[in-house]
């Protein structure tokens, strides 16, 4: 079984024209060279750009439907429950009687009033 291995390579090489392969088919050397400059960007593309948009998009949204009574975490890292929303600004109560002013970009993530708190461990 391994010695079929380089006589296949050897058969592929020898039946392989002597021009050069898919760049005569682009037109010459420069066009095998565009076709993997444009298979590359569109690898990237696929791979980097277009996830990162659609977690943009549903981060927008998320931050768009802040309504009162959600709580939400900060880039900081402090979470606090939302007491007023207005529309570039939303007051957050982050301890009893203590609201700050919050920009909405500022606001990493927000978990609405209906799902469940995580539960601590127990002590035992």
């Amino acid at each position: 079984m391994i010695a079929l291995i380089p006589l296949f390579l050897a058969a592929a090489v020898a039946a392989a024209p002597a021009g050069g392969g898919i760049g005569d088919f682009l037109g010459g050397p420069m066009g095998s060279q565009f076709l993997l400059i444009g298979a590359l960007f569109a690898a990237f593309y696929f791979i980097l750009i277009l996830p990162s948009q659609r977690r943009q998009r549903e981060h927008q949204a998320k931050i768009a439907g802040v309504k009162r009574g959600d709580t939400v975490i900060m880039s900081s890292g402090i979470k606090g429950k939302v007491v007023r929303v207005e529309e570039s600004e939303v007051g957050v109560e982050i301890a009893q009687n203590v609201t700050v002013k919050v920009v909405k970009s500022m606001i990493t993530d927000v978990v609405a009033r209906g799902e469940p708190a995580a539960a601590n461990d127990s002590k035992s």
